[in-house]
């Protein structure tokens, strides 16, 4: 009996492997990964995806993640799937103002910084394509589902979520002391003369960080940038009227208010 059932459910899945198959490659752009709830949208249940894997139709990643057989994977689509899984997870960070033009090098294979409201680690199957770090940061007063000045890149449906370039300005500068060296941050930041200053007001305003809102107005005026005397400085959150004062390795960093 139990032979005469795998036979009826091989012939079954047979059967099932050309039509469903044909319809995923058709809708599925290149390099994309799909997770299992993916694949169920397509008709493909979580059973069936693992008999095409074992049959090489497919290629499994991990646990739920697959692939099309031989095709390598892209970055926006992964980064996509893994916004579906994070919440508030972008590009942020030095990364997002290099895809913005803000760099003062290039790097042939850069990490990419992304960010997100809860703690979470990043796949093996992605590190192992793609060098990155992923960071739990909460730097704004904002919901979680919807984080400020975040959007689809170059405001493309397809694209990953990305910061704006005046985010990515405070998530950068947020770094320094920590992860971020300032001269590079400096360097950086000297480009940015055309920075929006309302969106980057809008943006201190209700930053949770003393020090970044402090760094940023600091690098502001030592570089002379067009936006910072833009700012409404005096409704700023700097704090008390102390020095923020922090060591690392690049020395000692005082902030005055």
């Amino acid at each position: 009996m139990d032979n005469l059932w795998n036979t009826s459910y091989n012939r079954s899945v047979a059967t099932t492997k050309p039509g469903k198959l044909k319809q995923l490659y058709a809708q599925l752009p290149a390099g994309t990964p799909l997770s299992s709830a993916d694949l169920a949208d397509l008709g493909i249940s979580a059973d069936l995806a693992v008999h095409y894997a074992r049959s090489g139709w497919l290629t499994r990643l991990a646990r739920g993640v697959y692939c099309r057989p031989g095709d390598p994977l892209a970055l926006y689509p992964s980064l996509n799937l893994l916004q579906r899984k994070i919440e508030g997870f972008h590009v942020g960070g030095k990364t997002a103002l290099e895809w913005y033009g803000f760099r003062h090098y290039v790097l042939q294979r850069s990490t990419v910084y992304l960010y997100g409201w809860e703690d979470a680690r990043l796949p093996s199957w992605f590190l192992s394509r793609f060098p990155g770090e992923y960071h739990r940061k909460r730097l704004f007063d904002e919901q979680p589902g919807k984080p400020l000045k975040v959007d689809h890149y170059e405001s493309r449906d397809n694209a990953p979520l990305v910061s704006t370039p005046e985010r990515a300005l405070l998530e950068l500068l947020s770094e320094v002391g920590v992860r971020q060296p300032l001269p590079e941050a400096s360097e950086i930041i000297e480009s940015t003369y055309a920075m929006r200053a309302d969106a980057l007001n809008e943006l201190l305003m209700r930053c949770k960080s003393v020090k970044t809102v402090r760094l940023c107005v600091k690098l502001g005026h030592e570089l002379n940038l067009p936006w910072v005397s833009k700012l409404d400085a005096k409704k700023l959150p700097t704090g008390s009227d102390r020095s923020w004062v922090s060591q690392s390795k690049d020395g000692l960093l005082v902030l005055k208010p």
